[in-house]
């Protein structure tokens, strides 16, 4: 049975994508002027994709979330290909050491984006298909299981733990709420934890982020540099903040500002009412998208709005966290905040698939 739009979610996205692009400003406006000597550079290739991605969300909010019940396997398939060609010198393009990017124009589409969307529909959809099999580790976990490693494995040939890291704990998630035995997370978790030692110690700058982690003031101009100076942001913030676009740490002693560390200058800028803020802004579009899945009228749906929200959520936290510094730096984006096209897009789709969602209800 069809129902009206959720609107309060569909106004809390604008708001918050609307206050993402402001921050972008503040942020990234003297690196902009320094580098290009344009300070409204990457608010306005930002907002370019903000209409890009504003338009695709509420076209993808009519079309009918069955779709991608029945265009999951061509979807995983494309995003497999665009991962593989990626990978290729002349196409994809290498940027902070990672080959995650096709460049087209001034613009950079990455692909393992849209990865992780499409391994959440893929993922549904089998759990839709196979509800009996799930309690089962080999018929119900591992054929996903084998499909997000192969994802993972590409992901990490860029390389990118970051993304990496969501997606599959996307995918454990959705597996454990579809019933999968508890003990099979138990094991997959310990060799989760081997998997993770051996990443680390095969890439000595990951070791470097564990050990600045630890004491960040061992090697304060190096690679405790961004962990310290994000610090230094969020500490003088206060109540109020030090004003809208007088953050002192964004003249060039916080390293692109605008990216993964933009919640650094939101709290020096806006301080805890900032904080607050913003944290209140995730907690409508979680609560919302919450409701959206328990009243789903299918299992899909379910499933779906349940894989999308915690992606979201789980990203979100991530990146706070490294940003207070309760874990290694991992070069994960703020959702709707963080500088990113890729990201702001493939955000706002999965926010249009929710939307359509919440138009239906259960009989």
């Amino acid at each position: 049975m069809k129902k009206k739009i959720d609107m309060p979610l569909i106004i809390t996205i604008f708001i918050i994508c609307i206050y993402g692009i402001i921050m972008i400003y503040s942020a990234s406006s003297v690196w902009a002027k320094y580098k290009f000597n344009d300070e409204f550079h990457y608010v306005l290739m930002q907002s370019i994709f903000f209409i890009i991605g504003v338009i695709l969300m509420l076209v993808v909010s009519k079309v009918p979330y069955t779709y991608y019940l029945k265009k999951s396997n061509l979807i995983l398939l494309i995003c497999f290909i665009l991962l593989i060609l990626v990978l290729i010198p002349g196409i994809g393009t290498v940027r902070n050491g990672s080959r995650s990017w096709f460049g087209i124009g001034g613009l950079g589409i990455q692909p393992s984006e849209f990865m992780k969307l499409a391994l959440i529909i893929f993922t549904s959809k089998y759990i839709y298909n196979n509800p009996k099999d799930m309690k089962s580790v080999t018929r119900g976990a591992f054929p996903v299981l084998i499909v997000t490693m192969i994802a993972f494995f590409l992901i990490m040939l860029q390389p990118d733990f970051g993304t990496g890291t969501i997606l599959v704990m996307t995918i454990i998630a959705m597996l454990f709420v579809s019933g999968v035995n508890f003990s099979f997370f138990i094991k997959i978790g310990m060799v989760g934890m081997v998997g993770a030692c051996m990443l680390i110690i095969a890439a000595p700058y990951r070791m470097e982020r564990i050990v600045s982690f630890l004491n960040p003031w061992n090697d304060p101009l190096g690679t405790g540099f961004q962990a310290i100076q994000s610090l230094y942001a969020i500490g003088p913030g206060g109540l109020f903040g030090m004003g809208f676009g007088n953050s002192i740490q964004k003249h060039f002693y916080l390293p692109e500002p605008q990216t993964d560390f933009i919640f650094s200058i939101i709290s020096e800028e806006l301080g805890i009412i900032g904080i607050i803020s913003v944290s209140a802004l995730f907690l409508i579009i979680i609560l919302r998208s919450i409701k959206t899945s328990i009243k789903a009228p299918d299992s899909f749906a379910k499933f779906l709005t349940f894989g999308i929200i915690f992606q979201l959520s789980f990203q979100t936290l991530l990146n706070l966290a490294v940003v207070v510094g309760l874990i290694p730096v991992t070069g994960v984006t703020l959702p709707f905040f963080s500088y990113g096209g890729s990201s702001l897009l493939i955000t706002l789709i999965s926010m249009g698939i929710i939307l359509n969602i919440s138009r239906y209800k259960e009989n």
